[in-house]
């Protein structure tokens, strides 16, 4: 653990556990006060908080005078989940992406206009499994991940990951364990997912298996439950437990079966999925003690200090132990200690790559 987080006192360590969203496109004095009090280790950005290029690169600059180092990440993956189209030319979806190479300009492009506005994650690439027998159900994915094969999702979210790097950007793959075979979207309700275990092994866990050997990317794990899978877990009430706060899934099978020792994110716990069953606190102590690393929480300020104080009395009361605290820090203080610099900002280069984006649009 790098210095920075070994000497911090138990109120700061437990901000490093989260990645929070803030209300608008300035740090006001409410949203000062929140980061101040919290002192999360990440803040996540969305298009609330974007409003043209000078004002984002201004809004990172300010997140890092008040955090140490944070983790600010955004989700920009193109299609519908574009949170820059105020600035640039909206980005092409993923699922049209047709090659590796054209994947990749995606990823450089996408990773050098985040660099120069102060951003050094990207939730993306998304690798959820849509194949044709998959495809049509109403479940928010859409265009969104890469290919229509399990083959093609490797291929072309690799080269869209190899273009993010390039650039110093990191990557998040997502949704683990996967959400391809959904008929639901999780913001709205908890997806109940037909599959068993040779499907999700041989299909929806095939682009974990080929990427994260060879990306240094993090991981965000969906909220969904798997009526087919062994290691489907159940909640005190016999419900099934979703795999966002599932050990069985994330300790046991990201962290011990697949081997990825990296760091690990919910999906947004204020999502209808897991707010509306469990409550912040309670859903926020259970993803820790299942293996995340970082809890995402999205929007209400009175969700992220209830989340933050459920934690901090879960570490109290010795229910979520010293060691298992130090894992995730540990794993922060290496993600932190690797982040890039932000670039020198450059109005006329995000010119420049707005116009690519339209050139990159129009050769997909």
């Amino acid at each position: 653990m790098t210095n920075f987080i070994s000497n911090l006192d138990l109120e700061q360590k437990v901000g490093q556990l989260f990645s929070i969203g803030i209300a608008g496109p300035e740090i006001d004095r409410a949203t000062e006060e929140l980061l101040r009090e919290i002192q999360p280790g990440g803040v996540c950005l969305f298009a609330r908080n974007v409003r043209e290029a000078s004002q984002v690169r201004d809004l990172c600059d300010g997140l890092r005078e008040i955090l140490a180092n944070p983790i600010i990440s955004i989700d920009q993956e193109g299609g519908t989940v574009d949170r820059l189209r105020r600035i640039v030319t909206p980005m092409a979806a993923a699922g049209q992406v047709s090659s590796s190479e054209k994947a990749e300009r995606m990823g450089r492009i996408i990773g050098e206009l985040l660099r120069i506005l102060g951003v050094n994650t990207d939730f993306a690439p998304v690798v959820d499994v849509v194949d044709e027998d998959r495809s049509g159900a109403s479940n928010g994915l859409f265009t969104r991940p890469f290919g229509r094969s399990k083959e093609d999702v490797v291929e072309l979210a690799g080269g869209f990951l190899k273009g993010l790097e390039s650039q110093g950007i990191v990557g998040c793959l997502k949704h683990f364990p996967g959400l391809g075979a959904a008929k639901v979207d999780s913001h709205n309700e908890l997806p109940y997912i037909e599959i068993a275990d040779d499907q999700l092994s041989t299909v929806d866990l095939y682009p974990y298996m080929e990427l994260l050997p060879k990306h240094n990317v993090a991981v965000m794990v969906a909220h969904a439950a798997y009526t087919g899978v062994s290691l489907q877990e159940k909640a005190q009430n016999g419900t099934l437990l979703p795999s966002s706060l599932s050990h069985s899934i994330i300790s046991g099978l990201l962290r011990e079966k697949i081997g990825f020792d990296g760091m690990v994110f919910t999906d947004d716990l204020e999502m209808g999925a897991i707010l509306r069953d469990f409550g912040i606190g309670d859903a926020c102590s259970r993803a820790f003690l299942a293996g995340v690393d970082a809890l995402c929480i999205c929007a209400d300020p009175a969700n992220i200090r209830e989340g933050y104080k459920a934690v901090e009395k879960a570490i109290a009361s010795g229910e979520i132990s010293e060691g298992r605290l130090n894992e995730s820090l540990s794993r922060i203080a290496k993600v932190k200690a690797g982040l890039a610099e932000p670039l020198p900002f450059n109005e006329a280069r995000i010119k420049e790559l707005s116009d690519e984006i339209a050139a990159f649009n129009a050769s997909v």
